[in-house]
């Protein structure tokens, strides 16, 4: 097996920004030190962000969100840029403080989902750190 050690790499005619493609299929060395075949593109986040929900909704950072929507008091909607393949994918959420999170299952759908903030009393709450992680197969 032959190794490729470069500081950077460039397309053929000179230019930056090659992209480097990785397959479902392609090989890996764990931690271990042995080769495996994984599917890398299962493990990235394809949808994240961070979202004041305080006042007017602000997206603090994010990647692949299109859009939010402030839908009542301790629920948002992020809309994704690009849409997953089903409604199975996989989403973690979070938020500042002592409050309880979950999914507003009435909205999850390929191309949107909805978070909902409750403070320690069970009422519903904005928060001004509220966070999405989501895993799964693009569209």
């Amino acid at each position: 097996m032959s190794n490729v050690n470069a500081n950077t790499i460039r397309a053929a005619n000179g230019s930056l920004g090659t992209d480097i493609r990785i397959k479902n299929t392609s090989l890996y060395e764990s931690d271990g030190g042995t080769s495996v075949t994984q599917n890398l593109v299962q493990g990235v986040a394809k949808v994240w962000n961070n979202v004041n929900q305080v006042g007017t909704q602000a997206i603090q950072d994010s990647f692949n969100v299109a859009s939010i929507a402030d839908t009542s008091v301790g629920f948002t909607t992020t809309n994704y840029t690009n849409p997953m393949s089903n409604t199975g994918y996989s989403i973690s959420a979070c938020s500042e403080y002592n409050t309880h999170q979950g999914i507003n299952t009435s909205v999850s759908t390929a191309s949107a989902n909805g978070i909902v903030n409750l403070n320690s009393g069970g009422s519903y709450e904005d928060r001004d750190d509220t966070s999405i992680q989501i895993m799964g197969d693009l569209a």
